[in-house]
């Protein structure tokens, strides 16, 4: 059975009567990654900071579970890495991180150690006496991230990791936070690169006008949505376009010259839609999966936004 290392329950943040996170209740499991995710101003960083103590809910509960029973926030026993990067520029990188550890109770000698070991980790070895503010931005967040994990603490709070990272540095920060859950760390992720997301998080939680949306592991919310992609590729086409047009439980279709893409309702059964487009081409390959997290994102916000 799993253990919660965190629980919020009715969490409720007002600004001025307006409801910036409205009675939002989850948990996160001990050694897992869980995905915090919304879009621009749906409430995620007003939730963190209530969850790290930084503002003060007008409702709800948050339990901390550090030691198997309920407790209340341990400061030195959780790492944060905020979307506002917060470090020192003008002082030297390693002195930085050496302080910043001694803050959450680890000795300067071992925070020395573990911050060199990191700084080779992340190729910053050779910068450890350089000033803050003469890396780019890149080498900061890599600090930043040092900072945040440098005093092995229970659980990693990260909001918008990978903002402002170029794709080599983005697969790099992947690897680091899947190595931190299989050093048993636990770890919220928020962030928008939906394609980290499905490939990092055991289990999603999706807000949007601070009103919980979607909750559960990928599979579960895969398997709730009611449509599924299908990528058709072929030659000697006569007659598949009509017949995908004709298809009341198609949309989105989109045909070109060798090819064509879709969703179609999960009613459909699969053998007869491929037994019926095979006798209208020649078929080359077809695919047909749930969708992907960034389609159940973009279409779960999206309806929400005309209504």
């Amino acid at each position: 059975m799993s253990q919660s290392i965190l629980a919020v329950e009715g969490l409720t943040k007002y600004y001025d009567g307006y409801a910036a996170v409205n009675d939002i209740s989850f948990q996160v499991q001990k050694g897992e990654i869980l995905g915090f995710l919304g879009p621009n101003g749906a409430g995620k960083t007003t939730a963190i900071r209530m969850i790290l103590g930084i503002l003060q809910p007008n409702a709800g509960k948050i339990n901390f579970f550090f030691d198997g029973s309920p407790g209340p926030l341990n400061k030195k026993r959780i790492g944060y890495l905020p979307e506002e990067r917060g470090l020192y520029d003008d002082a030297k990188v390693l002195d930085s991180l050496v302080y910043l550890a001694a803050l959450k109770g680890t000795a300067p000698a071992e925070g020395r150690e573990k911050a060199l070991g990191w700084l080779e980790t992340m190729n910053l070895r050779n910068y450890a006496n350089h000033k803050l503010e003469k890396l780019s931005k890149g080498m900061q967040q890599k600090v930043q991230f040092i900072a945040t994990i440098l005093h092995n603490p229970d659980l990693v709070v990260l909001d918008e990791p990978f903002s402002g990272l170029d794709p080599i540095n983005q697969d790099l920060f992947k690897d680091l936070i899947l190595k931190l859950r299989e050093a048993g760390i636990t770890v919220l992720l928020s962030a928008h690169q939906m394609n980290m997301v499905q490939e990092l998080c055991d289990r999603i939680f999706l807000i949007d006008k601070g009103t919980p949306i979607l909750y559960g592991t990928l599979d579960e919310i895969r398997d709730q949505h009611e449509e599924n992609s299908v990528e058709i590729s072929f030659s000697a086409e006569k007659g598949l376009g009509k017949y995908l047009r004709s298809l009341e439980d198609a949309r989105n279709i989109s045909i070109n010259v060798n090819s064509a893409r879709l969703k179609l309702n999960v009613a459909t059964d699969p053998n007869s839609f491929i037994g019926e487009i095979s006798g209208l081409c020649t078929l080359k390959s077809i695919k047909i999966e749930k969708p992907s997290l960034h389609e159940i994102f973009i279409e779960t916000v999206g309806r929400r936004t005309m209504q």
